[in-house]
């Protein structure tokens, strides 16, 4: 309701707990392999793969979650993307336009992310800038909740906060991470909060009983400028969702890549292209999967997965902050967090208490991707000890 803009205040100071934490123990690591990297480094082999493939899977889900919104927002200008088989054809066409950009290579990709980064920022400052001064308190009256419910709210932020790790996946192939780690995320958590928060202020007291409203940006952008606001708005979400998709298909195969080089996958994933010197099997493999979920599943059906898994992932990195920190005392990273061990716990208690509020139907699945972790890891044990003997 009318309080939604709080929530998001609430959900980035929690999640800043754990972006601090992240900013320390990433800039101890030159190599690739983000969440799963740390993991495997304060914990073990078994904990660190279990970190993997959650970041993996998190990865997968978040993607094939917006695949659903870009054909939703897509639909409203081209009805037929919003056929059954029109939903399965835009899909397969922005996975293998973002999946052939990748291949080419490194260079190429964030170049493109960042082009689609400027384009989809630029719409929504102009929703702020025209929409704060037109904001109608009979219309923030609208809003209200009778039962408003702020840990499904907060939850919920979690997936729009969530992916700030991705970056720190292909970090073996940035300039310096251990110098830029830290502004980096520090810099995006400020820049996306702000605009999240002041987003939603200007939704809430522009559109009347916004929750009833399908797509809240085109009928904010509607009220500010006419039937012509419905197409930005639609065009704005799909760029984003486009930049969004290109950079992820950059940065999550290669936690297969870095599993694999590690003998904890099968070696196929770490293959190396030779011209383009880019993984290509753990692209193409990723791409794939990411495809049939977004078929398969709903927006809804795949956010809450990737909510709730990747805050098992954040919550082991936060305590990971903690164990680096004792195991090596005179290591000296790129950014050291002041009061580092109570935040690092501030961030592990937020993920705790978020998962210990869900309820049984929506944490199974999180027990059963471990559970399949565990199993993945054991045979593959078994089966590298086979083939030594």
């Amino acid at each position: 309701g009318a309080w939604s803009p709080i929530a998001y205040l609430l959900a980035g100071l929690g999640v800043l707990t754990i972006v601090l934490s992240f900013a320390e123990v990433a800039s101890r690591f030159r190599d690739a392999g983000g969440p799963y990297l740390y993991a495997r480094e304060a914990f073990g082999p078994f904990v660190g793969f279990e970190a993997g493939w959650l970041t993996f899977w998190i990865r997968v889900t978040a993607v094939a979650a917006n695949l659903n919104v870009f054909v939703e927002y897509g639909s409203e200008l081209v009805p037929a993307m919003g056929t059954p088989w029109g939903r399965v054809g835009t899909m397969t066409a922005v996975l293998a336009l973002v999946t052939a950009i990748n291949l080419r290579g490194v260079r190429q990709a964030t170049w493109t992310v960042d082009v689609f980064t400027v384009a989809k920022l630029l719409p929504l400052v102009l929703l702020i800038l025209l929409g704060l001064g037109q904001l109608k308190p009979e219309v923030l009256a609208s809003q209200a909740v009778a039962h408003p419910d702020w840990t499904q709210a907060v939850l919920l932020l979690m997936f729009a906060y969530g992916g700030f790790e991705a970056p720190l996946i292909p970090a073996g192939e940035a300039k310096d991470p251990r110098r830029d780690t830290a502004f980096a995320l520090l810099t995006a958590l400020a820049i996306i909060a702000s605009v999240y928060t002041l987003v939603q202020w200007v939704v809430v007291g522009l559109v009347p009983q916004v929750a009833t409203v399908k797509a809240p940006l085109a009928a904010a952008f509607r009220v500010l400028i006419g039937p012509f606001g419905v197409t930005l708005a639609s065009l704005t979400a799909m760029v984003s969702i486009y930049g969004y998709t290109t950079g992820t298909v950059l940065q999550s195969p290669r936690v297969l890549l870095a599993m694999a080089e590690r003998g904890e996958l099968p070696r196929i994933w770490s293959r190396i292209h030779p011209l383009h010197r880019t993984p290509d099997v753990a692209i193409l493999t990723y791409s794939a999967l990411v495809l049939a979920l977004a078929v398969y599943g709903s927006f809804t059906w795949n956010a809450t997965l990737s909510a709730i898994v990747r805050l098992l992932t954040y919550g082991l990195t936060c305590v990971a902050l903690l164990v680096f920190r004792r195991q090596r005392p005179g290591e000296e990273p790129g950014f050291r967090l002041a009061a580092g061990g109570p935040i690092s716990l501030l961030g592990a208690s937020f993920c705790l208490w978020l998962l210990l509020t869900r309820t049984l139907s929506q944490a199974w699945v999180l027990g059963g991707l471990v559970l399949a972790g565990a199993a993945l890891f054991l045979l593959e044990q078994r089966r590298r000890k086979a083939a030594g003997a």
